[in-house]
């Protein structure tokens, strides 16, 4: 039996129920199947609305979460748009791990609102770490042609500095290589520098030449095809250009400009080092445009068909 991949509404009041209507309308119904939304069924008729896909809702297979008081208006920063987002979540995640789904796609959350309602995570990834037990993960950005994963993510550049530790580096570089394994592909890993020149020998800091040449070290010693550090300047341009088929991010700016600027509307958001599968759009809920039915879908495509691939490679629980 093909288990279902879940598809999490995300926060109501984004662009998260019209990116999903869009997406199934232009499915058969035998592929739709193939999909179970964590969400609210009022939401996402409020979006079907706007849209006129004339998908039919009643057909779909959906796991119902109640939103106290009605449906959110779409835009609206609102507490329980952010209880509503970590219910269809924390009940994806249950699904998952009790091996009913296959892995989860997540929709986009708002994190002020999450963080309003009680729930005080980074976003998504701090969030899964804590639901499954996880002791870390890892965000990894993946497109065509430019794949990144993130040391360090949604703290502080002061914070993220003091993360680029020499066990966390190796981790990441671990986590990314499994990764691409599982997906049959051995990866050219780069590992990009902290400092400007990677610290031009100790002028402009010496992180580059105790922390993270270590890593590169330990994990070539692995077995590992791991190159660095590689100025951060130059190495998304190589990568780009085909030297390098993954690159190791020292935090989340280094790794989030580049891929956005080459990838915007195609990069899929993946968790590394979770117990379950879960990938996801890698832009936020657009409350500016939300309720206005000119969200774009291709992005939650790209995450849907990457989960299909994650599915076809999962190993039975």
């Amino acid at each position: 039996m093909t288990l279902p991949i879940g598809i999490t509404m995300g926060d109501p009041a984004g662009v998260g129920p019209e990116i999903i209507v869009k997406s199934l309308a232009a499915m058969s119904p035998e592929a739709r199947r193939g999909y179970r939304i964590f969400g609210n069924a009022d939401s996402l008729a409020a979006a079907e609305k706007v849209l006129g896909t004339g998908l039919d809702l009643a057909a779909l297979d959906l796991h119902q979460t109640h939103i106290p008081g009605g449906v959110i208006p779409f835009g609206r920063l609102d507490e329980r748009g952010g209880e509503a987002c970590f219910r269809f979540i924390e009940a994806a995640v249950r699904q998952a791990e009790a091996g009913k789904i296959a892995g989860i796609v997540t929709a986009p959350i708002n994190k002020a609102a999450l963080n309003a309602a009680g729930h005080h995570y980074d976003g998504h990834t701090g969030m899964l770490a804590a639901l499954t037990g996880a002791k870390s993960s890892f965000m990894l950005l993946t497109s065509e042609r430019l794949n990144v994963i993130h040391v360090s993510t949604h703290v502080s550049l002061k914070g993220a500095i003091d993360r680029a530790r020499t066990e966390r580096i190796l981790a990441a570089i671990r986590a990314g290589h499994q990764q691409f394994l599982r997906l049959g592909m051995t990866p050219r890993i780069a590992v990009a520098g902290l400092n400007p020149h990677c610290g031009e020998g100790g002028l402009f800091g010496d992180e580059d030449d105790t922390q993270i040449a270590p890593a590169v070290a330990a994990a070539r010693a692995e077995g590992i095809d791991a190159h660095g550090p590689v100025p951060a300047d130059t190495v998304f341009h190589r990568a780009y250009e085909g030297g390098f088929d993954l690159i190791v991010a020292q935090y989340h700016d280094q790794g989030h400009i580049p891929i956005k600027l080459v990838a915007f509307d195609t990069a899929v958001n993946v968790s590394l080092g979770l117990p379950i599968d879960r990938c996801s759009v890698d832009h936020g809920t657009a409350f500016d445009i939300a309720g206005k039915g000119i969200a774009k879908n291709v992005n939650l495509d790209h995450a849907l068909g990457y989960a299909r691939r994650m599915a076809a490679t999962r190993r039975p629980t």
